[in-house]
């Protein structure tokens, strides 16, 4: 039975969709649902609500505080530059390898504008991995920071690289893109399906891969998350308890994630939300953050709450501004919900399901409703999208049943980049992206997540394919054998471990093998445990090493 929040949440939709409700719904080409009458490409994304909101405070960051208006008129002149100055052309892909800041998110509006294909770098990456993606890619431009510059250079694969000076403002951050003059350079005409982006993503497959989306993809994936925002507060304001403060979000999650960039930095164009940007995460000094700039929204891995709540210091500063405490990324423990609510007197839990396939769309559970189903990830977000079960043959599951999770929309990718074998398998015929993860729906239409289908690790949000980790292992030519899975974590959720033979250990011990790997693997991939054994790994009959009872064995080992 709906609750009475789904039931108010409902009649606010309603309105706000309905026939003559502000956002209007229309259908795309495969007959997805989209917002019909907002823009359908970025640059006229951020023109339209840099103007609606053009004296709001966009960013704040080291000590810098920059209006929409004002971001959108330096990413505009930056733009021009990239095509004048730098030969940027329709199509091409430029890379942003930077740590959050202002000149990334300057960088990203430029790109789009100038009609690039915009590469978002993981920044954590070393340098293999940077290799990989610099070769999948083949960006004509890097816009990096100097630690990232320096790693990609030694990379050898990138061609031009311009590093920016990130620390200064904004003008003088982008001072080595407009030091070449692009005024007279005309913008591109972008349509709605031209490419617009490629994240990157790591799945059961070992190296990442590319995943593609185009304008119309990252709209649609912004106004799903736009919609549901709406809808709380018009919740509020029919109850006569509109928000006190003006909106604004601590940016503490990765700006090159999926969750960094759609439901965070692009919506906040959208709802007038300013940007507090952290360079990296600090509970304590998003403790202070909160408090001085009246943060409002926080969004994270569960991690970054948790650590909130049991900072020493959490009492000290007024937390009352924040009414929402959000997750996602990684499964919040259900114990973190009560915790939470309990720690945060003004703010409620929520939780948010989606991917980097679909640009972080997916389901949501919030408020009230995440009280009371806390091993929920929510319902799906009506009506731009559609979440089902998948059982054999792409059978669709009924109610209750468990099988592989599908979610259709329009803010899915259509592709990834130059893969067309890992394209074929990831829809299934009716248009659903299969996650990867298996789950139900109940009959109020929430969805469990019980299992992962993939052979993945999830640390902290970050994705962690076990196969890549394996074969940087195997690069050492003292393993013979190694296998690779997650094991149970109370901060992070998950951590890698590992399960080691070497036929010749040739002195090879648990540090010198992390070293070995510290120069082709982002440390959030590193086996957190090593295990070394004497005798080869027990196999299958098909002689596949036999990770189930590795993991079995290994996990209880752990635990005690």
């Amino acid at each position: 039975m709906p609750s009475a929040l789904d039931l108010k949440f409902e009649t606010v939709l309603d309105a706000v969709t309905g026939p003559g409700g502000p956002i209007q719904i229309g259908r795309d080409d495969n007959g997805r649902a989209i917002v019909q009458n907002f823009p359908q490409t970025l640059p006229a994304f951020f023109d339209a609500f840099c103007a609606l909101n053009a004296d709001t405070i966009g960013v704040i960051s080291n000590g810098e505080r920059l209006t929409f208006a004002e971001l959108n008129a330096v990413a505009t002149r930056v733009a021009k530059a990239l095509i004048g100055g730098h030969g940027v052309k329709k199509g091409d892909r430029v890379a942003i390898a930077m740590r959050n800041c202002t000149a990334w998110i300057v960088s990203y509006i430029a790109v789009v504008k100038a009609g690039g294909i915009a590469v978002l770098i993981n920044g954590w990456w070393q340098a293999d991995e940077l290799a990989h993606g610099l070769a999948l890619t083949e960006p004509v431009l890097v816009l990096a920071d100097a630690p990232r510059a320096a790693r990609i250079a030694a990379t050898g694969v990138a061609g031009a690289i311009l590093t920016l000076h990130i620390d200064q403002p904004i003008e003088g951050a982008m001072a080595p893109v407009l030091d070449r003059d692009g005024e007279n350079a005309a913008l591109p005409d972008v349509s709605p399906e031209d490419d617009a982006t490629i994240l990157f993503t790591s799945g059961s497959t070992g190296l990442s891969k590319g995943a593609v989306s185009t304008h119309r993809a990252v709209c649609n994936a912004t106004y799903a998350y736009t919609i549901s925002l709406i809808c709380l507060k018009g919740i509020l304001e029919s109850e006569g308890r509109p928000p006190v403060n003006p909106p604004r979000t601590l940016v503490c999650v990765p700006l090159f994630h999926v969750t960094g960039e759609v439901p965070v930095m692009l919506n906040s164009f959208v709802i007038a939300r300013g940007l507090v940007l952290m360079p990296k995460w600090d509970a304590g000094e998003a403790l202070r953050l909160i408090e001085q700039e009246t943060v409002t929204y926080f969004v994270g891995v569960p991690t970054m709450s948790l650590e909130l709540m049991q900072h020493p210091d959490r009492d000290k500063y007024d937390l009352s501004s924040l009414t929402d405490i959000a997750a996602g990324g990684a499964a919040r423990p259900v114990a973190h919900v009560k915790r939470l609510q309990e720690s945060f007197a003004t703010a409620q839990p929520a939780l948010g399901y989606g991917l980097t396939e679909t640009n972080a769309t997916g389901c949501g559970n919030f408020w009230s409703n995440y009280a009371a189903k806390p091993a929920s990830t929510g319902r799906a977000q009506a009506p731009l999208v559609e979440v089902a079960i998948f059982g054999a043959e792409d059978r669709h599951m009924p109610v209750g049943e468990r099988g592989e999770i599908g979610i259709r929309g329009a803010g899915n990718i259509h592709a990834y980049w130059r893969n067309p074998e890992a394209t074929a398998t990831l829809f299934t015929p009716d248009g659903y992206v299969r996650t990867g993860d298996i789950g139900y729906l109940d009959e109020d239409g929430y969805l469990f997540i019980v299992d992962r289908k993939k052979d993945i690790i999830i640390r902290g949000g970050e994705n962690i394919s076990c196969q890549e980790v394996e074969a940087a292992i195997y690069a050492h030519p003292a393993v013979s054998e190694a296998a690779v899975f997650g094991l149970s974590d109370e901060r992070l959720g998950e951590v890698p471990g590992a399960v080691v033979y070497c036929e010749h250990r040739q002195g090879l011990d648990e540090e010198g093998l992390r070293v070995f790997l510290e120069q082709r693997l982002a440390r959030f991939k590193i086996p957190a445990v090593l295990w070394f054994v004497d005798e080869p790994l027990p196999k299958l009959g098909t002689g596949k090493i036999d990770k189930v009872v590795l993991r079995d064995a290994y996990r209880a080992r752990a635990a005690a």
